[in-house]
């Protein structure tokens, strides 16, 4: 059972425990290549800053794709940033302006906590003294937070944070509770499964990207090199999210074989190769379903018509909007922790150490449906010649 390791949960502590915002993911960043260089996993910095897991520079990125294989990349997804805001101004020693990005409460906002942050990591608390939402309703534009507790002398711009809770992360029984499961529960699972493919020579990439939760710009700035235009093998995009829970997409009930988004439909074939493949390794125990609560970079990925498959842990108070409530939840709407099964989180990762099994059948997806069929076409091909 992966949190019957002690170093599984010490890495999902290490990374669950660092600020984040979209721009500001420096901390993530230090905490996992902390971590990859323990365990000798070879990565790299693309020029956008994200973290590229499985190979040690671009040369060998290339190297790994131009090799004519039927054998496809498997190029994993999630994103290290988190809602949260970046500081404008200080009015005066206690308070300062913000803008915010990214999704968020929209109620109950003012004296919310916050942490605040900066590139040597958390400087402070404070509360949020006012706050104006954009102009939809959906989300915080901007406010004024008054600091207390700073640790040391900032400047206003080099400051970001987000809503803060009792720890930064905490169990209750099955429940993670965290200032931030989206999307740093699906950056462990690649991180995990890296770790558990060292000793193999497999096709996998891992892409840790920034600043996805303002449109994905991490990716489509790695998308935008053009590096897998030189492809000689199959590409295919496996986006690991943490999804807002919905009907049929119950936390607690296994990792969510994704079938799109709010955007897009993922792949039909590769997904059903995975359907198939989630059922064997978790009979009884996955679900499948449209997650339309949000789109993810699967959809930036198939837009850039790389085939994609997605996994998704549903996740309790999506952007810590108190949804589901819980402990340290504000009322309706409010700021509350997010929260996720562990249970999920361990889904997750079986499933992505089976999508890099050799030899699935993505050339042929449906190769088994049409042998049923053709069994079914011969069962009754004497009625059909028998009328009209």
């Amino acid at each position: 059972m992966l949190f019957q390791n002690e170093k599984s949960r010490a890495r999902l502590s290490a990374i669950l425990e660092q600020p984040t915002a979209p721009f500001r993911e420096g901390r993530v960043i230090a905490a996992i290549e902390t971590i990859l260089k323990k365990e000798k996993i070879s990565y790299f910095l693309d020029p956008a800053k994200n973290i590229v897991v499985g190979v040690k520079s671009k040369a060998e990125y290339l190297k790994l794709i131009r090799v004519k294989s039927t054998e496809p990349v498997r190029l994993f997804i999630a994103h290290m940033d988190h809602p949260g805001f970046h500081g404008v101004e200080w009015l005066d020693d206690e308070r300062l302006t913000f803008e915010w990005h990214g999704g968020s409460p929209t109620a109950h906002l003012l004296g919310g906590k916050v942490w605040l942050a900066d590139e040597e990591g958390f400087v402070g608390e404070g509360r949020v003294e006012e706050a104006e939402l954009l102009p939809s309703g959906r989300a915080i534009k901007s406010g004024i937070i008054r600091v207390k507790d700073l640790r040391r002398q900032v400047k206003a711009k080099e400051i970001s944070g987000g809503f803060g809770f009792r720890k930064t992360h905490w169990s209750e029984g099955d429940l993670l509770y965290t200032k931030c499961a989206d999307d740093l529960i699906g950056v462990f699972a690649i991180v995990e499964t890296a770790i558990a493919l060292k000793k193999k020579k497999s096709p996998f990439i891992g892409l840790l990207t920034r600043a996805e939760e303002v449109g994905f710009i991490g990716t489509l700035a790695h998308l935008e090199l053009g590096w897998f235009k030189s492809a000689k093998r199959p590409l295919l995009c496996v986006s690991l999210e943490t999804s807002r829970t919905l009907p049929g997409a119950d936390i607690g009930k296994g990792p969510v074989v994704r079938l799109g988004d709010k955007k897009n439909i993922f792949h039909s074939g590769a997904t059903t190769v995975f359907s198939e493949l989630a059922a064997k390794v978790l009979p009884g125990k996955h679900q499948r379903r449209i997650m339309d609560g949000g789109t993810c970079e699967g959809s930036a990925a198939t837009s850039y018509d790389i085939p994609t498959i997605a996994i998704s842990v549903p996740l309790g108070n999506y952007h810590n909007q108190s949804f589901e409530g819980g402990p340290d939840a504000a009322e309706t709407n409010g700021p509350a922790p997010e929260f996720v099964s562990l249970s999920d989180i361990e889904g997750m990762c079986l499933l992505t150490q089976a999508v890099m099994k050799p030899k699935l059948p993505w050339a042929t997806p449906y190769s088994g449906a049409i042998k049923e069929f053709k069994a079914n076409l011969r069962k009754y091909a004497s009625l059909l010649k028998s009328a009209p």
